[in-house]
């Protein structure tokens, strides 16, 4: 009877450290543990799979158990070592915790951990999967593994760590496998090939080191399917890509150059091809994202050492890509992958996903030749400073339109702008090269040439107009007449008209800008009462209304005679809104109140008018029921005594 055949992934298990490959800190750190005699109680072996950690378990026990041990190099030849490597060792009992997850499986643990070994030195317990314990059976190991037997080692295997219980993880010396490199993993098939006379390419190799992520088992298993397909003929890495399904490298490369180059024909012709082959549309659409992902790195990544290093391709295949990615953008490739993205959902959620693949491919070829981010940025540097010699970019086919009609709100939702809209048609004795020049700009740039600012109202598609206030003038250099025009439009602004009033009649602006404004007044008597909350809060809201800021400040300063005078004019009565009178009731006047009439007095034409309504106020009481000099019949009741002054200023009558 013939002898059964052995895989190659079990026939080149490695049987000592020596031979572990990829994982060089582990495994210095557990030949130092046992040369030192610091062994532990309980480790926890944590990587993807086929990376080595049942091995490095099995050659732990085998170190550990060995005739000639505890010793990094065991004989094989003793008992301990032959029952290891065939997998039936009496000390060593591996468990499966995916069908021993129970808390019963933990108890009948528990119970046999109390026997002595009987061949080796330890009893060696290695738990693979072991994250798939419940956590009665994790709770119920967890004395034991933090103070078992002292014969006794625990060495828990998983691929997920994020599972296992933090009580058991604490508990264990934590191993983190990594994955094996592509060279190593091609240095290790490379070996195994020449002693099984297996003859494959070199590309051959890369390719099954690529399609295995990292582990040596998928790869051995994969060499091992691969090995009986033609014995007297040399094995390349199209049968390896046919045998997984997947596209050739040179195929996944001239469907993107079809696809880059704008072709749109030639990549429907190499799709139609490559489906006709087998190749399913979801496999193919996985292959080009994965083959665009590896542009992107090569074409950000300067050393090909790190780009084989990162895309697991060979040297020759880094070479085309770098070349192929030269008059490409990174954000053009990301483009790409977005869009291959979205249509590999639609793929696999679809019932004919050939269609969906080949509006992917028609998608991609006729919109990815679009103008590169840096001629874009540069173009726009160009137009905001102001540079009229732009060259025109072939990307903007914008027609240039017979005639600019005026803008209308057309719907009952119109779309809103934050910029203002030029609302007016553009005259028909303009030439066309004027036109051109102003219709044939980007669509990202938008230049304003309008004189009334709109409102529009979402709710009802009405245009309202802006506030009537005047536009600020520049203010770097300010004239006598910008003052006191600007004056002016803030004093209309005052809603209280005693406040309006005072600043009319005793103030004096100075400076009048959007970042503040600047009052002067001749006398202290009223500095302070510009200061009063009362008089400023109306003319800083004015002022905001005015500039159309949010805040402003206020400066109230004291200055004499000369400045007065060189100080802008006092704006026109007629340009202020008139206010009716309002009749003030008020029995007797403070020194500083008479003070402030006394000023005014001076100051106002019809002061002697002024005076006779006070004379006649202090003798009658005021009856709001009648009077026969009131210019107002509504009735206000002031208490504030500096406001009722405030009504004096401008000559109002009193009951």
């Amino acid at each position: 009877m013939t002898e059964r055949y052995l895989p190659l992934y079990r026939k080149y298990r490695p049987q000592t450290f020596k031979d572990l490959i990829g994982q060089e800190n582990i495994v210095k750190a557990l030949t130092n543990a046992i040369n030192l005699n610091k062994i532990s109680h309980a480790y926890l072996l944590c990587g993807p799979r086929g990376t080595g950690k049942t091995t490095t378990a099995r050659i732990i026990a085998k170190s550990l158990n060995c005739a000639k041990g505890p010793t990094l190099e065991p004989c094989g030849e003793c008992p301990s070592c032959k029952d290891i490597a065939n997998s039936t060792p009496i000390d060593v009992i591996e468990i499966d915790a995916a069908s021993n997850r129970k808390v019963e499986d933990a108890r009948n643990i528990l119970e046999k951990i109390q026997f002595v070994p009987v061949n080796g030195r330890f009893k060696i317990y290695i738990i693979d999967e072991v994250h798939m314990l419940t956590t009665e059976a994790f709770n119920t190991l967890l004395k034991t593994l933090e103070e078992p037997p002292e014969n006794v080692i625990f060495i828990l295997a998983t691929t997920e760590p994020h599972k296992v219980l933090d009580t058991i993880i604490s508990r264990c010396q934590r191993f983190d496998f990594r994955r094996i490199t592509t060279e190593d993993i091609v240095a290790r098939l490379k070996y195994i090939s020449q002693q099984e006379n297996i003859k494959i390419t070199e590309d051959a190799l890369f390719t099954i080191a690529r399609s295995s992520a990292g582990g040596m088992r998928d790869s051995l298993a994969l060499l091992d399917q691969i090995s009986v397909l033609d014995a007297d003929k040399e094995i390349t890495s199209n049968d390896v890509n046919e045998m997984l399904g997947r596209l050739s490298f040179e195929t996944l490369f001239d469907l993107s150059s079809a696809i880059v180059n704008s072709e749109t024909q030639t990549a429907i012709t190499l799709l139609d091809s490559v489906y006709n082959k087998g190749n399913e549309p979801f496999q193919i659409i996985t292959n080009l994202i994965q083959y665009f992902r590896n542009l992107l790195v090569v074409k950000n990544c300067s050393d090909r050492k790190i780009a084989a290093e990162l895309t697991q391709l060979s040297e020759a295949h880094i070479l085309q890509q770098k070349e192929q990615s030269q008059n490409l953008e990174p954000e053009q490739i990301l483009y790409i992958i977005e869009r291959l993205s979205f249509y590999s959902k639609e793929i696999k959620d679809t019932t004919n996903r050939y269609l969906w693949l080949e509006l992917c491919v028609i998608e991609l070829s006729s919109n990815v030749k679009f103008s590169s981010y840096s001629q874009l940025l540069d173009r726009i540097e160009r137009l905001e400073s102001g540079n009229t010699n732009i060259p025109a970019v072939p990307a903007f086919n914008i027609q240039k339109p017979k005639q600019a009609q005026a803008m209308h709100v057309q719907s009952a939702n119109p779309p809103i702008s934050s910029a203002p809209r030029n609302t007016e048609a553009l005259p028909e004795e303009k030439s066309d090269a004027a036109q051109t020049a102003q219709f044939e700009k980007p669509s990202f740039v938008i230049q304003l040439q309008s004189d009334t600012v709109h409102n529009i109202n979402t709710a009802n598609t009405e245009i309202t107009p802006a506030k009537k206030n005047e536009e600020a003038p520049s203010h770097t250099a300010q004239t006598s007449q910008d003052i006191s025009s600007i004056w002016s439009g803030i004093l209309q602004n005052i809603t209280s008209i005693p406040s309006r009033m005072f600043f009319y009649n005793l103030s004096r602006p100075l400076e009048l800008t959007a970042e503040g404004i600047t009052i002067g007044f001749a006398k202290e008597i009223f500095v302070k009462q510009a200061q009063d909350n009362s008089k400023n809060a109306p003319l800083k809201k004015a002022a905001m209304d005015y500039f159309g800021v949010n805040d402003i400040n206020i400066h109230i300063k004291l200055v004499d005679e000369n400045e007065i005078q060189s100080a802008a004019p006092k704006p026109s009565l007629d340009k202020l809104e008139k206010k009716a009178p309002q009749p003030v009731n008020t029995a007797s006047y403070s020194q500083e109140e008479e003070e402030s009439i006394a000023l005014i007095m001076n100051e106002q034409p019809h002061s002697n008018e002024v005076s006779d309504v006070i004379e006649n106020n202090s003798k009658q009481p005021v009856s709001s029921e009648s009077s026969s000099v009131k210019k107002n019949d509504t009735p206000l009741n002031i208490s504030d005594r500096s406001r009722m002054v405030m009504e004096l200023f401008n000559g109002k009558f009193i009951d």
